[in-house]
């Protein structure tokens, strides 16, 4: 009698724990399977912008161009130096060098360095790499702080273009390259990426305390579930039945 009575708790703890549990915690995976599958259905190279900006494209290196040795580019910086790559850069050979202090460009061929991207030359990168049919009106503005928009090299400009897709991009204020291209459609992406981590703020956190709550939740779920399997088994019933007779 005794067991019975334990098996029965058992057996109604288990019924309510799933019921609850399948309650609260379905509408989540409702989210999860829907944010998802919708952003399994969004074309990766559309979210990242790339057929509206051309961030991939390298310009080659001219021939026979001077360029001034190193050591005149280590007299010009006020830190050990890093590394140095050399890229062109709006129509010219620059140095890009990398120290403690940070990253800034140098004339490739003097060794002097250049002043800070403007306003102006981060538009005219953006639209040297613009893919799109027309070209629309855009609006420059210099970021200080992340966003949920950008959290990428700071400070940066913002180029806003006037188009149907409210296409910004994002030029670092040191080496003036494309940071980040945003969309309608990477909003869109973003936005159930936002759901499907549960970090509803910043779109970023996997280790969100309601993550973690829904993920045991989850294995309680299915601990519940398995207990209610196992004592609701047809076999198991058909077994008892015939003992008794």
């Amino acid at each position: 009698m005794i067991l019975k009575s334990a098996k029965l708790r058992l057996h109604l703890l288990a019924s309510r724990t799933h019921k609850w549990l399948a309650i609260i915690i379905g509408a989540q995976l409702l989210l999860w399977f829907t944010s998802g599958a919708l952003m399994s259905f969004l074309p990766i190279d559309r979210v990242h912008g790339d057929h509206l900006v051309d961030r991939k494209a390298v310009a080659a290196l001219p021939r026979g161009v001077a360029i001034a040795p190193p050591s005149a580019i280590v007299a010009a910086t006020d830190a050990p130096i890093e590394a140095i790559s050399y890229r062109m850069w709006l129509g010219r050979l620059v140095a890009e060098v990398t120290t403690a202090k940070g990253t800034r460009l140098f004339d490739a061929s003097t060794g002097l360095m250049l002043p800070a991207p403007t306003a102006r030359q981060a538009e005219s990168i953006v639209r040297s790499a613009w893919r799109g049919g027309a070209r629309p009106e855009a609006t420059v503005e210099r970021i200080e702080r992340a966003s949920p928009e950008y959290r990428g090299t700071l400070p940066a400009w913002r180029v806003a273009f006037n188009d149907p897709d409210s296409t910004r991009v994002f030029v670092a204020a040191d080496t003036g390259r494309i940071m980040a291209v945003r969309t309608g459609t990477w909003r869109l992406y973003d936005f159930f990426w936002g759901l499907h981590i549960m970090d509803w703020t910043n779109h970023e956190n996997f280790n969100t305390p309601w993550l973690l709550a829904f993920a045991i939740g989850g294995l309680f779920l299915w601990l519940g579930g398995a207990v209610l399997l196992y004592m609701r088994w047809p076999k198991r019933r058909r077994r008892s039945a015939g003992t008794g007779a």
